[in-house]
C-alpha cells in the first residue's frame, strides 16, 4: 500500500470511528423519540415512490428504512403518496441520468432542494441519507460498455461521494441535528458480480464511493451517525446461515426487465416487478438474501434496519 493510501485509509477508519462512536463513551440511554423521519436515498431506501419497491412486493414491510420507521412507531410513506420518503430508486448522488438512464428521477440532492424549499426541519427530525449503489451501477455499467476507464470510474465515483458529503453538511447546516447515513453496500458481494465475475471492480467502486463520503464529513459527528450497511451484509454474505438465511449468491425473483430495469442492462431480473405470486414454486424468499442481482428480499431489508435501530439507540 502507498504511503498516500495508507494515510487514507488511516483517516477513513478515524472518520468511521467518529461517526459510529457515541458521544461521552460508554452504554448510552437513548432519548431520542424522532417526531418524524425523513428518508432520501435511492433503491435501496425507496418505499414505493414509484409504486412497487425493490424487492418482493409482498405487502410486508419490506424496506429497511420502513422497518426502522416502524421500531419507532412513525409512519414512513413515500413522498409520491404525501409521506417524507424521497428516496427515489436508481438516484445518483448529483449526476444525471439515473442507474437506468432515466433523466427523470430526482438526485438525491434534488431529493433534498425540494424538502428543503419549504424550510421545515424541526428539532426531533430523524433525518436519512442514503446512495452511492445508483453511482456505482451506472458507473461501472459505463466502464463495462467500453465509453470510460477503470481510473475514471473510481475518479467520479470519489467524486459522488464528496458529493454526498456535500449533502449531509447542508441538511446539518439547515438544522438537522440527527442525520443517519448510510453509503452503498460492498456490490462485490451481489450477484452481479458473481455472475460478471466483477467482484473486485465492484468491491473497489462501492469502496471508493464510500470513502470519499466517510473523509468529507469526518468534522460532523455531533450531528451525524454512519450506519454501515457494508459491514453488516459483509457478514451477512460470509455467513448466510449466522442471519438464518441459506442463499446469498442467487436472487429469489425471476422476474425479467425487458427494458433497462435495474440498471445492469436490459433482459435482467428487476424486483420491483416481483411479487409472491410470481416467485417460482419452493422458493422461500425468508431463506434469500437477494431479490434481484443487486437489492434484497424483504428478511434481508428487516434485518438491517433491526441493526440500524439498534446502532442509532446506542447513540442517541
Amino acid at each position: 500500500m502507498s504511503l498516500n493510501r495508507l494515510r487514507r485509509a488511516i483517516l477513513v477508519a478515524c472518520a468511521s470511528s467518529a461517526l459510529l462512536a457515541s458521544c461521552g463513551g460508554g452504554d448510552v440511554v437513548s432519548q431520542l423519540e424522532p417526531g418524524r423521519i425523513i428518508v432520501f436515498g435511492d433503491g435501496l431506501s425507496d418505499v414505493g415512490q414509484r409504486g412497487t419497491r425493490f424487492t418482493v412486493n409482498d405487502g410486508s414491510v419490506n424496506i429497511w428504512t420502513a422497518q426502522l420507521a416502524s421500531r419507532y412507531g412513525r409512519p414512513l410513506t413515500s413522498a409520491a403518496s404525501g409521506g417524507l420518503s424521497y428516496a427515489t430508486g436508481g438516484a445518483r448522488i448529483a449526476a444525471k441520468p439515473d442507474a437506468a438512464g432515466n433523466a427523470s428521477t430526482p438526485t438525491v440532492k434534488e431529493q433534498i432542494d425540494t424538502f428543503l424549499a419549504t424550510p421545515s426541519l424541526k428539532g426531533d427530525d430523524m433525518v436519512i441519507v442514503g446512495g452511492g449503489i445508483g453511482d456505482v451501477l451506472a458507473e461501472v455499467s459505463r466502464q463495462r460498455a467500453g465509453a470510460q476507464t477503470q481510473e475514471q470510474t473510481f475518479s467520479n465515483l470519489a467524486q459522488a461521494g464528496r458529493e454526498m458529503g456535500a449533502q449531509v453538511r447542508r441538511l446539518v447546516q439547515a438544522g438537522a441535528r440527527y442525520v443517519v447515513v448510510v453509503g452503498s453496500y460492498n456490490l462485490g458481494r451481489s450477484p452481479w458480480a458473481l455472475t460478471t465475475r466483477q467482484e473486485s471492480l465492484l468491491l473497489e467502486s462501492s469502496r471508493r464511493f464510500n470513502e470519499e463520503m466517510l473523509v468529507s464529513i469526518v468534522d460532523l459527528g455531533a450531528n451525524v451517525l454512519y450506519v454501515d450497511a457494508a459491514l453488516f451484509f459483509n457478514l451477512v454474505t460470509s455467513s448466510p446461515p449466522s442471519y438464518k438465511f441459506t442463499n446469498a449468491t442467487d436472487p429469489v425473483c425471476t422476474s425479467v426487465d425487458p427494458g433497462p430495469g435495474i440498471g445492469i442492462g436490459a433482459g435482467q431480473v428487476n424486483s420491483a416487478l416481483c411479487t409472491p405470486a410470481n416467485l417460482p414454486a419452493g422458493r422461500d424468499p425468508l431463506l434469500y438474501v437477494f431479490a434481484d442481482p443487486v437489492y434484497f428480499t424483504p428478511f434481508a431489508h428487516r434485518s438491517f434496519g433491526d441493526y440500524a435501530y439498534e446502532r442509532i439507540r446506542q447513540r442517541w
